[in-house]
This record gives C-alpha cells, structure tokens and sequence, in this order.
C-alpha cells in the first residue's frame, strides 16, 4: 500500500522552517501532497491576508523536489480535504500539539484511520516574524521599491 501524506499550511513567504516540515513529512510517506491553504481560508482563520497569493505559494510549494502534489485547501475542515484526497498521514507543526484544536483534529482523524505526526516548531522563523520585520522596514522607509 501506498503511504499518501498531507501537509497544509500557508506557506506565506516561504522560508526553512516550511522547508523543514514538506522534508520532514515526505521522510513518512511514500507520496506527499502539500495542501495550500488560500487566500479566503487564511482571512478567516487569521483576519488577514496572506502577503503572497496562493497562486503564487502554489507555484512556490509545486517546485519543491520531494513534494509529488499540490493541493489549494479551499473548505475549513481538515476532514472535508482529507474526504477529497484519503490521505493516510496529516503532517503539522507541534505548535498544535496538546491544543484544544489539535486535539480535536487528532480525535476527527482517529476515526477515519488517520496519524497525525507533529514535527517541531521553527521557532526562530516563521513567517509571523518575517512579516514584522517588513513592518518594520516599511514603517523606517529602509524597505526598496520593488520593480
């Protein structure tokens, strides 16, 4: 049987830490699917706009060597993608673990035969930080225009 892994995320100013998860979770599974999750998802979950749009974080995600699909997560349950795609494995970040969310995730999975394997956390870069620090450039004028 073929192992079929999910990795959502954002992946909104792609950086090591995103890098470090697609790896990580294609070490687990035979055919990885990294799910993009878009524009409108991001606005609902986090009140705001990713800085890349998804076309382009498509496009980003699709070009890494060792992930073998893409995937735009469009719907905000995880169960509802996992209905369109059966995947064996859901890959995140263990900033879930132990959260009132993960744990719901991982008692939803459960019951369709889902693992859900946390790898760690980046903790000195994400793209929350990265996006503050453009902030911050654009707000001491440091920031070039870009053409």
């Amino acid at each position: 049987m073929t192992t079929i892994g999910y990795a959502p995320g954002a992946y909104d100013l792609f950086h090591i830490g995103h890098l470090n998860v697609l790896k990580h979770a294609k070490q687990r599974c035979d055919y990885l699917i990294a799910g993009v999750v878009s524009d409108e998802m991001l606005e609902l979950a986090r009140g705001r706009a990713p800085m890349i749009p998804l076309a382009e974080r498509l496009e980003i995600v699709r070009n890494i060597g060792f992930v073998d699909e893409v995937h735009a997560e469009v719907v905000p349950d995880k169960l509802d993608t996992w209905g369109e795609l059966r995947f064996h494995r859901f890959f995140k970040g263990d900033d879930w673990r132990g959260t009132p969310k993960g744990e719901d995730l991982e008692r939803r999975f459960a019951e369709v035969g889902v693992e859900v394997i946390y790898f760690p956390y980046t903790m000195h870069t994400s793209s929350t930080a990265l996006r503050r620090a453009l902030a911050l450039l654009e707000g001491t004028g440091e920031r070039e225009e870009v053409q």
